[in-house]
């Protein structure tokens, strides 16, 4: 077989070959455009669809617009009006530079390009029709802005059209690619139609008009996650992270609501979702997903955007000050989040994001309570009613054996008890007075805006749980010398990294040292992890330091170890509690991190307030 020579591709072939990387389906057509629409400065954008995008897709926007020289620019390759030189690369600020996606979804498409100038009284448009020929430019008649008509999509590329799906899935991939724009930022409105008949309709929200774009998150993600969800505002560093982070227990069996932005373009980054999922850790089940949606203002020449074709994907310059600060913050806020005296935790006020602006909103105030649990029995007094036979008050603290007898608490009564305040008063706790126990399980409370239901089994859950998590911190974690130290044949990177992060090892009670070039070798493990595979658990660590350069599994392993601890160490269903034991509790709850959920992830409590219980009886209808 003769050898073929080296030649110059056709320019068709050219934009074919780039389409082939920038237009998958209708769902990237719409992206590429929208992005364009709103570089162009527009604040009304409408979108029409038939059969999915696949017959027709017509975005209209009233941006700058372009005037007669640009329209023929605009489908020719490596043209665009948002870079000029290398240092304007290296700090995009736009959606799209790369002067690939007018030409390239000309090349698989019959397209119209109809524009006009907002300083010109003349449009003008030009068809293409997928071929190499040159577009001829002509009159027409438009408002200032661009209309972008794509028709039959793939029509001279068959082999790429019969991967196309049925309509109704186009138009569910169209519609997330809607929905991820619609987020990006709250300043424009946009309509979408399909087949004639409108779909949804958002308005754009006025810079400060909060109700509104917490209306389009709300339409758009749900009302229940805006419901569930805590506010994030955050700025270190020469960081800016906002957005939501929904609670725990508003988890996911997939990862089907995360949007992450950067500098306002939507992406998925690896490094960022492993931080988040990090945060949410100890108070996630193992199989659920966090629900979010965040926004990353960092100095645009600290990050590169131009790593993917279709611009899904960023390289951070500083990827572990970004993995720290993510982390460390999203932790903070899920942390702090526990009951507060007059409002429920997620209960916020909210700032929308304006144009490309860090967007700012308030983050969940959680202050600590002013008076300390061991304070109970003297706030409360003892309970009138006590008999003979009745356990004593005690505090509800920590672990303890099953078969070890209850604490006798000191028969001293406080000389002058403290009157106990009207739990229906502001003055009352967050979490109110204990009134009774249900079934042995529950706790029922009375406080200023209602009723309170807690389980008590989950609640000391979480509550010995971050005790021991705090004793284990504060202490150094003991340690077992292995009787037969644990050889590991490695590759000499993962060598390399074992040896960087041998102090890491270290802290958590791991001795790993580097013998070889190609081995490593375990002497000593935590106690708490002395029954686990050592060589597994250490392998997956140095599989994480190469992908992230960070490794939380051996934290992991050992709060779940802790977890289990303090599951077995809390009260038991169907045990008796005292009024002041349950308030103890109650108070306990108001002081700890994290006391919203237990440590697999299930609520610990919830409130109706007096309208819900008027709502559920039907008074005053």
């Amino acid at each position: 077989m003769a050898q073929s020579r080296i030649r110059q591709l056709p320019e068709q072939l050219i934009n074919q070959i780039a389409a082939g990387e920038v237009v998958e389906r209708p769902a990237s057509v719409v992206k590429e455009l929208l992005e364009n629409s709103l570089d162009a400065g527009a604040d009304q954008v409408e979108v029409d669809l038939e059969q999915g995008g696949k017959r027709l897709i017509r975005i209209r926007d009233n941006g700058s617009g372009m005037n007669r020289e640009e329209l023929p620019l605009a489908v020719s390759r490596h043209a665009t009006s948002k870079i000029n030189s290398l240092q304007d690369l290296e700090r995009v600020g736009s959606l799209g530079f790369r002067g690939e996606a007018l030409p390239s979804i000309a090349s698989v498409s019959r397209l119209t390009l109809t524009s006009r100038a907002r300083d010109e009284e003349v449009a003008w448009a030009l068809d293409c029709d997928g071929s190499d020929a040159p577009a001829e430019v002509r009159p027409a008649a438009h408002p200032p802005g661009s209309t972008v008509e794509v028709r039959d999509l793939f029509f001279n590329t068959p082999g790429r059209r019969k991967f196309l799906r049925a309509d109704r899935t186009e138009f569910s991939h169209v519609q997330e690619a809607v929905k991820r724009l619609a987020l990006s930022r709250f300043d424009f409105s946009l309509q979408l139609r399909h087949n004639d008949r409108a779909v949804s309709l958002l308005p754009a929200a006025a810079e400060g008009d909060m109700n509104a774009a917490e209306e389009r998150v709300a339409r758009l993600l749900g009302e229940s996650f805006v419901e569930h969800a805590l506010r994030v505002e955050v700025e270190a560093a020469g960081l800016k992270l906002a957005g939501w982070i929904a609670l725990p227990t508003f988890s996911r069996v997939q990862a089907d609501l995360q949007y992450f932005y950067v500098n306002g373009r939507v992406v998925k980054d690896r490094m960022a979702a492993h931080a988040i999922r990090r945060a949410y850790h100890d108070v996630l089940f193992k199989d659920r997903y966090p629900a979010y949606l965040l926004y990353l203002d960092v100095d645009p020449g600290q990050v590169d955007v131009n790593v993917h074709p279709a611009k899904h994907e960023v390289r951070f310059r500083d990827g572990r000050l970004i993995y720290d600060f993510i982390h460390r913050h999203l932790h903070q806020i899920l942390e702090g989040v526990r009951p507060e005296r007059g409002t429920e935790s997620a209960a916020r006020p909210f700032s929308p994001p304006p144009g490309r602006a860090a967007p700012v909103f308030q983050a969940p105030s959680q202050s600590r309570m002013a008076f300390p649990v061991n304070e109970a029995r003297a706030l409360y007094g003892e309970p009138s009613t006590h008999t003979a036979n009745e356990p004593v008050a005690q505090r509800v603290s920590g672990p303890e054996p099953a078969d070890a007898a209850p604490p006798t608490a000191p028969t001293a009564r406080h000389p002058h008890p403290r009157p106990k305040p009207d739990p229906g008063s502001s003055d009352a706790p967050p979490l109110g007075f204990a009134l009774a126990q249900i079934h042995g399980i529950y706790i029922l409370a009375q406080n200023a805006e209602g009723v309170v239901l807690v389980d008590m089994h989950a609640a000391h859950e979480r509550i010995v749980y971050e005790r021991l998590k705090r004793a284990s911190a504060e202490q150094s974690i003991a340690a077992q010398p292995l009787l037969v130290p644990v050889r590991l044949a490695v590759s000499p990177q993962e060598a390399e990294l074992g040896e960087t992060h041998a102090a890491s090892f270290s802290r958590l009670g791991f001795e790993v040292d580097r013998t070889g070039p190609e081995t490593l070798l375990v002497r000593q493990v935590p106690v708490l992890l002395q029954h686990v595979d050592a060589e597994g658990l250490v392998r997956d660590v140095l599989s994480d330091l190469a992908a992230t350069g960070d490794s939380s599994r051996l934290q992991e392993r050992l709060n779940h170890v802790l977890a289990t601890m303090a599951c077995h160490g809390s009260v038991r269903a169907n045990r008796q509690l005292t009024l002041a034991e349950m308030n103890a509790l109650l108070r306990d709850m108001e002081q700890t991190p994290n006391s919203g959920q237990c440590n697999h992830g299930r609520p610990t409590w919830t409130q109706l307030s007096i309208d819900e219980l008027d709502r559920l009886f039907l008074r005053g209808q």
